[in-house]
């Protein structure tokens, strides 16, 4: 919503820079409390990034399109936890100590002394709508508008940004995607965890980081041609059934084996199905609930927001106590994938519905745009 009034470039940028600040700052916490707290506000400054980026894309591409676009935005994040992992292992290793200053605080202080220079550069080179954007032509400027508009299914006249929260809200098929994403990324929650299930297989410290890299290098690459295959074929169910069928059989290996060669497969297909799917569930988000700019950007923020919470109670999935298997949580984290399947389906059949409704309206093929499953 904050968009419409602010210069898409400049709100991203503003909130990167204030993430970076928050995340460095991490190393001046004394004690539980203040881990808390600053934990809280890198939440609240981060909180409005992904959607803002997911919203920037929608404006400039076009269905068939945006599922590739997000699968690399996401595969940026992917990659950033496989070299997140190498930078920790390098970070504690030469260090951790170094003038009096722990380990880990460092690695707080690096990452977020690097996020807040790419967030200056960001202000100058991000664009904010295809009708400002200064690097385009005229000519290409009312093309790109004008490309947007005809691919919108029940495209509407822009409204004022609390109309847009208000058609979104108003839209069923908006909660069908909340709950879907929900347990997409509640089928993710190993994230948080993952160098814990990692070390599981039995390595020191330093190992577990690394062999944590390879899962999300895979993973990055294997969400980038998901995101492709599903932007050339302008399909979504079947590349979330068979991804997510993926993660599945992951977690089903995870949680029954304690070969550590079994398990560390393992990890690379769990990985690799949930992530894969996440640009399409949002780009598909993008084009079912996209009739205006400002419900667009208002649907975007309220699935992410809810879908999120997930990393709430996932969090409690895994005590100390019940490894090495984890057995509750991948137990939890295949019922989350396939409820994520399941999701996609009902969807399907839904939007096969409200194309059925479309058509019947008496429009030729060529005058309406149809809504993609």
């Amino acid at each position: 919503m904050s968009s419409k009034k602010i210069p898409p470039s400049k709100y991203m940028a503003t909130c990167m820079a204030a993430w970076a600040i928050v995340s460095a700052c991490t190393a001046l916490a004394k004690d539980y409390k203040g881990l808390v707290t600053i934990r809280f506000l890198l939440g609240v400054t981060e909180a409005p990034f992904y959607p803002g980026a997911l919203y920037l894309l929608s404006v400039f591409y076009t269905r068939k399109e945006i599922a590739t676009r997000v699968a690399i935005l996401y595969a940026g994040n992917i990659l950033a936890s496989s070299f997140a992992s190498l930078i920790a292992a390098a970070t504690f290793e030469t260090l951790d100590g170094a003038h009096g200053v722990q380990g880990w605080k460092w690695l707080f202080i690096i990452e977020g002394s690097l996020t807040f220079g790419v967030a200056i550069i960001a202000a100058f080179l991000l664009p904010d709508q295809p009708e400002t954007t200064t690097w385009l032509s005229q000519t290409e400027r009312e093309l790109a508008v004008q490309r947007i508009e005809i691919d919108t299914a029940e495209l509407t006249d822009d409204t004022k940004p609390m109309e847009g929260l208000i058609a979104a809200i108003k839209d069923p098929r908006m909660y069908l995607f909340v709950f879907m994403q929900n347990m997409h990324l509640s089928a993710c929650s190993f994230n948080n965890f993952f160098p814990t299930v990692v070390g599981t297989l039995g390595f020191n410290r330093t190992i577990t980081l690394l062999l944590t890299c390879p899962p999300y290098l895979v993973s990055a690459f294997v969400g980038w041609g998901v995101g492709v295959s599903s932007g050339k074929f302008n399909e979504r169910t079947w590349h979330i059934t068979l991804s997510m069928g993926a993660a599945l059989v992951g977690f089903i290996i995870a949680c029954t084996t304690l070969n550590t060669a079994a398990r560390y497969i393992a990890c690379f297909m769990f990985a690799s199905g949930t992530y894969a799917v996440n640009g399409v569930i949002l780009g598909w988000v993008t084009a079912t609930c996209g009739q205006t700019k400002q419900k667009k950007g208002s649907a975007l923020s309220l699935v992410n927001v809810v879908a999120n919470a997930s990393y709430i109670y996932t969090a409690y999935l895994y005590p100390k106590s019940h490894g090495p298997r984890y057995l509750p949580a991948m137990s939890a984290n295949a019922a989350f994938a396939f409820a994520t399947i399941a999701a996609a389906w009902v969807m399907k059949f839904w939007l096969k519905t409200e194309n059925r409704k479309i058509q019947r309206s008496g429009l030729s093929s060529e005058a309406i745009a149809l809504f993609a499953y």
